[in-house]
């Protein structure tokens, strides 16, 4: 059975049958819905299910919504919710935005060196804080010296630093170990030593894990040095 016409509402017979838009059409019928200028499967454009010529196209315009209390209300709801995901991803993502970077033979080097500026100024402070435990130098309890006549306030003032001194300097149970150098190393503070590859360190004393006090017997000189550049014969 054939179908009928869209426009005319006539039976449309297979030779001139246009099937668009979900319709059927003769083939004159097929023409725009405001300036009836015959259309073809080319040139039509479909709105509605209706075919429309490029000019008479129908322009699509958007309408203006009032802000109604509900859609304030939505609005505002929209905005929370927004700023708590927000948040949630913020946290999630937190400490992760640093991007990676390879692990190359320069940032080995320079992240060695900071770990021995680090251990260095460490070391300070413990030597500065454990000198300063008996007699620290600037330390309130030196205001009352300060009332005593001079030759009162150096008798009570110099003698003290030298038991610390003493002690300091007592070797460890450790003293005596000889170490041979398997590395060079330039020293990078002044209470550091400088060795050469084959030097003999004598008199090594262990401060912690990766740190010892020896003296090169090459050169003479007393001071701290990296353990992992040396090792035990």
């Amino acid at each position: 059975m054939n179908p009928l016409c869209s426009r005319c509402n006539r039976v449309v017979y297979p030779t001139e049958k246009v099937n668009c838009l979900d319709k059927y059409w003769h083939k004159g019928c097929f023409s725009c819905e405001v300036c009836k200028m015959t259309l073809n499967m080319k040139n039509y454009k479909g709105f509605e299910k209706r075919p429309y010529c490029n000019a008479h196209y129908p322009k699509t315009t958007f309408t203006s919504v009032a802000d109604t209390p509900e859609n304030l209300r939505l609005k505002q709801q929209s905005k929370m919710q927004s700023q708590v995901l927000y948040k949630e991803e913020f946290e999630k993502n937190k400490g992760k935005g640093f991007s990676v970077v390879a692990d190359t033979p320069e940032l080995q080097r320079i992240k060695k060196t900071q770990d021995q500026i680090s251990n260095i100024k460490y070391h300070e402070e413990f030597e500065k804080s454990r000198m300063g435990g008996e007699a620290p130098p600037h330390s309130p309890t030196t205001a009352a010296y300060q009332q005593q006549p001079a030759a009162s306030q150096n008798y009570n003032y110099e003698p003290a630093p030298e038991p610390v001194r003493q002690a300091a300097a007592a070797p460890p149970p450790s003293a005596g170990k000889r170490y041979r150098a398997v590395y060079d190393y330039t020293a990078a503070d002044e209470d550091e030593v400088s060795f050469l590859d084959g030097d003999m360190i004598l008199d090594v004393q262990q401060i912690d894990e990766g740190w010892m006090y020896g003296r090169v017997e090459r050169t003479g000189q007393q001071g701290m040095l990296p353990a992992n550049y040396v090792e035990a014969i």
